[in-house]
């Protein structure tokens, strides 16, 4: 999992409540387990104005001009801000998946859905939550300002307005420490690897049946 402690770029704002997972990635593209190759059918039912269906050359589809992804002035965007319940729904993991090889490394909303929240953390996407107030304050800005930026230090778990504003956000100390040494739950695993060698090892000597 590549790691994750400052992320500074433009923000897309997605203005709708309670954004499913299925409308995140449809459920024709849940075929792969793989974690990459999502990003082009990222918002798939939105973003374009045709049906897409897996294995498709999505640069020859139509685009929807007024879905927000499409707009230049979001183009490259790697920080997206949603309203409440960000990814309710079904918990296909392959949501951050998607969202992650289209580009964004952090998702700022009120409130998520559970799962979503937690698979955001083991895929190495960051999601903020913070109060209505604040979110509402962002979308009024980026709606005023093309090219608006963020800069999210983890670290010292700040987000940094265009102004100089700071807003301080709250992150499980785990989680934090998790993503900003790029450690998923295979990697958390491996640190171990000596003592699970040195396990093995004992077991072949006091049951060696287990090992033929």
């Amino acid at each position: 999992m590549e790691k994750l402690n400052t992320v500074e770029g433009i923000v897309a704002p997605m203005d709708r409540p309670n954004v499913d997972t299925d409308a995140i990635i449809p459920k024709q593209f849940l075929k792969s387990i793989k974690r990459s190759g999502f990003g082009p059918n990222l918002f798939d039912e939105w973003r374009y104005l045709d049906h897409g269906e897996p294995g498709t050359d999505n640069s020859g589809r139509p685009l929807n001009p007024d879905f927000v992804l499409n707009q230049p002035r979001y183009a490259g965007a790697n920080i997206l801000i949603a309203r409440e319940n960000f990814g309710c729904g079904s918990s296909r993991e392959h949501a951050p998946w998607a969202l992650l090889d289209y580009g964004f490394r952090v998702v700022i909303a009120p409130s998520y859905a559970d799962i979503f929240f937690n698979n955001c953390f083991k895929n190495g996407i960051l999601p903020i939550v913070l109060p209505v107030k604040d979110v509402d304050t962002i979308f009024n800005e980026i709606a005023e300002t093309e090219g608006y930026q963020l800069r999210v230090d983890l670290a010292s778990q700040t987000i940094s307005k265009p102004n100089d504003d700071k807003i301080q956000f709250e992150v499980d100390e785990f989680r934090k420490h998790c993503l900003i040494n790029g450690l998923d739950d295979i990697a958390m695993t491996l640190e171990h690897v000596d003592d699970i060698k040195a396990y093995e090892q004992r077991r072949a000597q006091q049951a060696p049946w287990l090992f033929n």
